[in-house]
């Protein structure tokens, strides 16, 4: 079975046909901008505009970069504040006349590390980082989702979330070179393993590829590995969600 998984991020919306069995992207990535006031109508349009890209009639798997529960979005993550409250999967279903499964980013990026990458078959329980815009996180605990596991979003010092000063945006914001901003992650890691004990982290996003760069400043107790699936995840796992959440969808 063929799904369009889309990755909604605070930079781009990304979409691409994924087949089912074996999780590979069928289609180049298709990307249009987030645009920049990150409202709900506007970011809409863009996911009609993915849509219509591959010409498709079927179910559509979402991730989305904030708490996603039954459809609705609970914070505004890093998007307009309007999207508190507000019921997504009814908000791209009218813009595109499809069903949609939506969910949490990190969750979707840990549902393709889990089902077709590294996590597969891994035991124990797994925290998936996303470094991007944020820091979304996805806690599996034996291959099962514990969904909305948004660690990013723990307060530091002045700020409110601490992904605002050690996620891959504040790197690039504040030219940060690799070791200094990789103290910073490291510091956001060992929260990480003081709050919830992992006993593995998986790191994904596209900042995941450089894990080289900055992987000796990473001083945590907890095995640390790359995602390998990079941007790609958000993407696969989000048309995975499809038959996770709607498993009648395997059906013929």
């Amino acid at each position: 079975m063929e799904v369009l998984g889309i990755d909604v991020g605070g930079s781009g919306i990304k979409g691409a046909m994924v087949h089912m069995e074996t999780g590979e992207m069928l289609t180049e990535r298709f990307r249009i901008p987030t645009p920049k006031s990150r409202k709900p109508d506007e970011m809409a349009e863009v996911i009609a505009k993915i849509v219509k890209h591959f010409d498709y009639k079927g179910p559509v798997g979402c991730g989305f970069p904030s708490v996603i529960k039954k459809g609705i979005c609970k914070s505004k993550g890093n998007l307009h504040k309007s999207w508190k409250g507000m019921d997504v999967e009814a908000l791209f279903e009218k813009a595109t006349g499809l069903d949609f499964t939506v969910i949490n980013d990190a969750d979707a990026a840990g549902y393709a590390m889990m089902n077709y990458g590294i996590g597969k078959d891994m035991q124990g329980f797994v925290v998936m980082i996303t470094i991007g815009t944020g820091l979304g996180s996805g806690a599996f605990l034996d291959g099962r989702l514990i969904p909305n596991f948004e660690l990013g979003q723990i307060p530091y010092k002045k700020y409110d979330k601490i992904e605002s000063w050690a996620a891959a945006s504040a790197k690039e914001r504040e030219g940060l070179s690799y070791k200094k901003w990789g103290k910073r992650f490291n510091k956001f890691l060992k929260y990480v393993e003081l709050i919830v004990a992992p006993d593995t982290i998986v790191l994904g996003g596209g900042t995941s590829k450089d894990f080289d760069q900055y992987k000796k400043y990473i001083t945590v107790d907890t095995p640390v590995i790359p995602a390998g699936l990079q941007n790609h995840a958000g993407i696969i796992g989000a048309a995975t969600a499809c038959l996770v959440c709607h498993p009648e969808l395997n059906e013929g």
